[in-house]
């Protein structure tokens, strides 16, 4: 365990400013201080209340970025962890503990050594490397990648590789990169009845009864098998809120709240009305509130894949897996643009969670993939 190395020692900087989202709590400018050292030109792109920027090396060629993110989630109950969440703490076993370690911290740290190390050994490097850094992306992600990524279609800017620097591993450092995320399509349904007294249901009408065959037949229905890098399309309620918390009272209304997880098979537009179709049919009087959180994309066959999957096997040793699952990045911003984007950082078993905690080896690990990566494409 070296716990001198240059990656822990910037993490833990990082951790120590509490930049819970959307607050950046100084920590941006503790990259862009990095980078400007090592020749970096920065355009600071604050959207609202959040802080952005734009960071780019190199006079011409194609574009690798790093992409991620300095907002963490909160905390919890400060009592409930083992140490203070925003104070590092190595502990016996090797890990340091903090809020932010595996999401990501840990990943800024390591990218910024890593190209640390590979400008002073490839001062006059080809092409360009680039950093989209927010603060916005675990929580509404409305002022942050989404914007940049608009800023950088009006200058022109189209960047060739995206690697994203979410917790992508599931035991190991390596062991998966996500090269793809499934769209999510989410919906606040409204089914309308009439509020009566249960002793009268003639004189009423309950939304409730009427919405359970419709919600049975959502969720029977296959909306498609997906393919070779996507599981089926799913379907899956959050939530269902009604009544007035009287036994005697038929509610008025019942609000559903689902999501849809979906492949690159089906739209969210199919979606939709396939789902419209389906309530019309059991003859609902409805509202439906839809949001579509983020497209479905897929990087396959690419020099990137390719440069990050030699890498790991260089550094590690492991053959690494290929995914799509799980929830949604901010990738889904960036793919649009025709760019190549997958996602690699440290193992994600603990994030969210009270103890977050990374292994202190897997960020030298990590540091040293994402080197290797850049001698492969940039060299």
């Amino acid at each position: 365990m070296n716990t001198e190395s240059d990656t822990l020692q910037l993490c833990c900087e990082l951790i120590r400013r509490p930049s819970v989202t959307p607050q950046d709590a100084g920590c941006q400018q503790l990259m862009i201080d990095r980078l400007t050292a090592l020749g970096f030109q920065t355009d600071l792109l604050p959207f609202g209340n959040v802080q952005n920027f734009w960071s780019v090396r190199g006079n011409g060629g194609p574009v690798l970025v790093f992409a991620g993110h300095t907002d963490v989630v909160p905390s919890g109950p400060e009592h409930e962890w083992q140490s203070p969440p925003f104070e590092p703490c190595i502990t016996d076993d090797g890990y340091l503990r903090a809020r932010g370690t595996a999401d990501m911290k840990g990943s800024l740290a390591a990218m910024i050594t890593a190209c640390e190390r590979f400008v002073a050994k490839h001062p006059s490097h080809p092409g360009r490397i680039a950093f989209l850094i927010t603060s916005d992306e675990e929580g509404d992600a409305i002022d942050g990648t989404i914007k940049v990524v608009q800023w950088l279609q009006e200058q022109g800017e189209i960047p060739d590789w995206c690697l994203v620097g979410e917790p992508s591993s599931t035991h190991t450092v390596g062991d998966v990169i996500k090269n793809g995320r499934r769209g999510s399509l989410g919906c606040e349904l409204t089914i309308c009845g009439i509020q009566g007294h249960v002793a009268y249901p003639d004189r009423a009408r309950n939304p409730i009864h009427q919405a359970l065959p419709a919600l049975d037949e959502l969720t029977e229905t296959e909306w498609d098998q997906g393919n070779d890098f996507f599981p089926a399309t799913s379907f899956q309620i959050s939530n269902i809120n009604s009544g007035t918390g009287a036994t005697n009272v038929i509610p008025g209304e019942v609000e559903v709240i689902f999501n849809f997880r979906f492949s690159t098979e089906v739209t969210g537009e199919q979606l939709r009305q396939r789902t419209e179709a389906i309530l019309k049919k059991h003859g609902l009087e409805y509202s439906a509130n839809w949001s579509l959180n983020g497209q479905p994309f897929l990087t396959d066959n690419s020099a990137l894949i390719d440069a990050a999957v030699a890498s790991i096997k260089e550094v590690t040793g492991i053959e690494t897996e290929l995914s799509t699952s799980g929830g949604t990045s901010d990738g889904r911003f960036i793919a649009p643009m025709g760019t190549q984007v997958i996602e690699l950082g440290p193992s994600n078993h603990s994030i969210h969670k009270v103890d977050e905690a990374v292994k202190i080896e897997d960020l030298d690990t990590l540091s040293r993939i994402y080197e290797n990566i850049l001698v492969r494409l940039l060299t």
